[in-house]
């Protein structure tokens, strides 16, 4: 998985932590110290996969299209990497030395040991990932950080919506 996952996972946990109030990808990619393009290519993933929904404007932004104990971590994970297999054999049981002509059967038949084990983890992976929700993560972050942390967050979100203005609108 890139770095758009680990990303667009905090992105949808500080969405999850203002309801009703949008951020600008911008002010997002801001917060986290990373380039606002980065987040521009994120968020339309997010959007089209129903994950997210666009607020117009200059207090724009984005916002949770469904509540946090709806979106599970493989929903966020396909949305932005698509749902693309972790291991791609090549099945190079097919190519052994010995049998330069052809393979026999009893060496092609199935799918590879290999290839199975891959399926099996990628399962397994898949499977917990889909029993987990931006909910389950943010109950796990918020007993870590001091109370005073969310209102500094809130504050700094709100100061950067505060500044704007009609000429200077922010990008969503």
């Amino acid at each position: 998985m890139t770095a758009g996952v680990e990303y667009g996972l905090h992105c949808l946990l500080w969405l999850a932590g203002s309801p009703g109030a949008p951020l600008s990808s911008r002010d997002l990619a801001d917060f986290q110290g990373i380039s606002p393009s980065f987040l521009a290519k994120v968020f339309p993933k997010l959007e089209k996969a129903g994950i997210v929904s666009a607020s117009e404007g200059i207090k724009g932004g984005y916002l949770l299209a469904k509540q946090p104990g709806d979106i599970t971590v493989l929903e966020v994970v396909d949305a932005i990497e698509g749902r693309k297999p972790l291991f791609d054999c090549q099945e190079i049981r097919g190519r052994c030395a010995v049998y330069r002509e052809r393979p026999p059967l009893w060496a092609m038949k199935g799918v590879c040991a290999i290839h199975a084990a891959m399926l099996r983890a990628e399962k397994a992976m898949r499977d917990s990932l889909a029993s987990q929700t931006l909910a389950d993560i943010a109950g796990e972050f918020g007993p870590k950080a001091p109370p005073e942390f969310s209102d500094d967050v809130r504050n700094w979100f709100a100061e950067r919506t505060k500044g704007r203005s009609r000429g200077g609108a922010a990008e969503d």
